[in-house]
């Protein structure tokens, strides 16, 4: 049995100022102020220069200033927090990426969640990172790595950036797929690990391919023997994947992406996603993105949350195999 609506409550439906307070759509006006974008990592770095270019073509494209505030510190996780506490208005977003949304939350205890604390915009795009070895080893790919640390488990070593860090946890998924042992040796960089390949102090290393490790490998200071992408590199065509060393189904890539506070309402994600979308598609961002390593891949609200869940089952399995959750 329906009940009557009360008179009084038909007449304030009725009033004017109601009607268009339930109804009002706070989308087409935004932005309708500055939008502060939270970057977790220190001024300068590479993915602050990124972050920074599409800033700078959605300020361009909405006419509203895009603010980068960097909140770097306890690995990302400062900057990652203060979003999930931000009001959820479409204001405050931030730089995503695999370590935030995947890695770190596998390993630690946060006090946010990382999946249900934040609304998916858009993932912008990836970077390889690459095994290298010294040449004096003789190895060509991975498949050469696997053979020599079957026959001698616990003899080889590689240089990372740090526990916990992208390419570290890359190679521990390699080690957990190829079955093998090799010593981790962790840096307070990737370039002193790279160094100490080139010197002969280590026998492998592992980075973001941009940058210092590309250059080290065209030069012939070091072997290029694997990227970890599912497809070869163009800036290095010649250094085979990790599949195809025989590694079947491996892929990791370093990916980054946009996120918000949990809440924000679908049509404000819709439209920064859309945003998002139609700056990535410049031939000359995706030039400049290209300088900086991240090979530009937009998405769909839907698909970027699909793929930060993949990724948080997946990393999630590798950090318990390797024993590196944190107590």
């Amino acid at each position: 049995m329906k009940r009557a609506i009360p008179g009084c409550l038909l007449m304030m439906l009725g009033l004017p100022g109601v009607a268009a307070a339930a109804t009002t759509d706070p989308a087409p006006a935004y932005p309708a102020k500055p939008v502060r974008f939270i970057v977790p990592f220190p001024p300068g770095a590479g993915t602050d220069i990124t972050v920074r270019l599409v800033t700078t073509a959605l300020t361009e494209l909405w006419g509203k200033t895009m603010l980068v505030d960097n909140r770097s510190g306890a690995g990302g996780n400062i900057g990652t927090e203060i979003t999930a506490n931000a009001p959820a208005d479409g204001y405050t977003v931030m730089l995503c990426t695999l370590g935030s949304h995947a890695i770190t939350p596998a390993r630690k205890k946060l006090p946010y969640d990382h999946l249900a604390d934040f609304s998916f915009i858009a993932l912008m795009g990836a970077t390889a990172n690459v095994l290298v070895g010294h040449p004096s080893l003789g190895m060509k790919n991975v498949g050469d790595v696997v053979a020599h640390a079957k026959a001698n488990p616990g003899k080889l070593n590689y240089g990372s950036s740090g526990v916990g860090t992208g390419p570290h946890m890359s190679i521990e998924l390699f080690k957990y797929m190829a079955g093998i042992d090799i010593v981790h040796v962790a840096y307070k960089g990737a370039a002193p690990a790279l160094t100490d390949v080139m010197g002969g102090q280590i026998n492998l290393s592992t980075g973001n391919l941009p940058g210092g490790p590309l250059a080290a490998i065209k030069s012939g200071k070091v072997t290029g023997l694997g990227v970890t992408t599912a497809k070869r590199n163009p800036r290095a065509p010649e250094i085979p994947t990790f599949a195809e060393g025989g590694v079947t189904g491996y892929e990791v890539a370093a990916w980054y992406g946009i996120c918000a506070p949990a809440g924000v309402s679908a049509n404000i994600v819709a439209k920064l996603n859309a945003g998002i979308v139609k700056v990535l598609s410049s031939p000359d961002l995706q030039r400049r993105m290209g300088e900086q390593g991240i090979d530009v891949t937009a998405s769909t609200p839907e698909a970027f949350a699909a793929h930060v869940k993949a990724e948080s089952a997946k990393w999630a399995k590798v950090v318990k195999s390797a024993g590196l959750m944190e107590k």
